[in-house]
């Protein structure tokens, strides 16, 4: 069945009080409404993963800041949504790298392009990012060229400077990507990921560690580091380490109250699709929310729903705006909708609007 927008909203409203009794390993959360985490910065406004996006998110409100970590050839972790780098970098136009380009089995999946893992970081330092979505995202291309390829180290850095200079602290939210690939190249991300926390002795205010993958967050936990885990989940099939290991335990499966149950013994929080709380339905319209919210909170979880973003294309039809894909919806009626019915956290693509309408 499908609701209403108005219904949609009414409920959300009377589920207001939601947000304030959420689990209390949300901290920040618990106390002044649902985390606002800038997903590769503010993807939305600037080209993701770089200093300038990471900056305009904390100016605009963001609370948490998302880098997603992948390995140099040297063991280095630097921040790219993907390993393969020819739509985030100009790797492209250097004729002195095009004999790296080549194919690769990544996570079960033939890709082709340039590889983060076949570059020295001093190599990748001469590489300036690009906009991802240049069709979708044109005003985000004037800053193509301009922005180096940061190292986890560098973002640390820079949410400490940053964190100073707004006094308010910014918490890191790095992502292991593809840990089962890197691990069978001889590149694990987690013994590097614990050395950085360590070196820098970040805190639980001030670092979370995500992963598709339950092996590689059940590894960091082995580290004893003192900084909450965030499950993230799918919308089909199951984690690639699971799957490669013939385990044949689904995204589906884990958001159960049994399976949440079990992410609870090594995770703090999880992090579900939003369309996994409020479902989509054929027609792009929204339907009725399900219980993983309530499931998870009973299971002592944190929500944290990913990826909100303003333009029409990525918004649920009852929400969309003129005729355009592009144009910008009614993206403070989707935020309302989801602070209203508990989340703990927003990973969203525009901070700001996040902010906003959490204030």
């Amino acid at each position: 069945m499908h609701l209403g927008r108005r219904s949609l909203l009414l409920a959300a409203a009377g589920a207001g009080t939601a947000a304030v009794a959420a689990p209390a390993r949300a901290g920040a959360a618990a106390r002044r409404g649902p985390l606002v985490v800038g997903h590769r910065g503010a993807a939305g406004w600037r080209p993701e993963h770089t200093a300038v996006s990471y900056t305009y998110a904390v100016q605009t409100g963001a609370d948490w800041i998302e880098p997603d970590l992948v390995p140099t050839k040297d063991h280095v972790l630097v921040v790219r949504h993907e390993n393969e780098i020819s739509g985030t970098t100009d790797v492209a136009r250097h004729p002195e790298f095009a004999g790296r380009r080549t194919t690769k089995t990544v996570d079960g999946r033939s890709v082709t392009g340039w590889f983060t893992e076949d570059f020295t970081l001093a190599e990748l330092k001469t590489l300036r990012a690009v906009e991802r979505l240049p069709l979708v995202r044109n005003r985000n291309t004037v800053l193509d060229g301009r922005e180096e390829v940061l190292t986890f180290q560098e973002v640390v850095d820079l949410a400490r400077r940053l964190s100073r200079a707004h006094g308010r602290t910014v918490a890191v939210f790095p992502e292991t990507k593809h840990p089962t690939y890197f691990r069978s190249l001889g590149l694990p991300l987690e013994p590097e990921l614990a050395r950085v926390i360590r070196r820098n002795r970040l805190g639980a205010r001030e670092c979370v560690v995500q992963s598709f993958e339950p092996t590689s967050l059940r590894r960091i936990a082995e580290e004893r580091l003192g900084v909450p885990l965030w499950q993230a989940l799918g919308t089909t099939g199951g984690p690639y380490d699971l799957v490669s290991s013939g385990d044949p335990t689904t995204y589906r499966d884990m958001m159960t109250p049994a399976g949440l149950a079990r992410i609870a013994a090594y995770a703090d929080w999880i992090g579900p699709d939003k369309s996994s709380i409020v479902p989509v339905g054929a027609d792009g319209r929204l339907g009725s929310p399900t219980p993983l919210l309530s499931d998870a909170h009973a299971a002592g979880l944190s929500v944290g729903a990913y990826t909100f973003r303003a333009e029409n294309q990525f918004l649920p039809a009852d929400f969309r705006r003129g005729s355009s894909a592009n144009e910008f919806g009614d993206a403070f009626a989707e935020y309302a909708l989801h602070y209203g019915l508990g989340v703990d956290a927003v990973v969203t693509d525009f901070p700001d609007l996040a902010h906003l309408a959490r204030e």
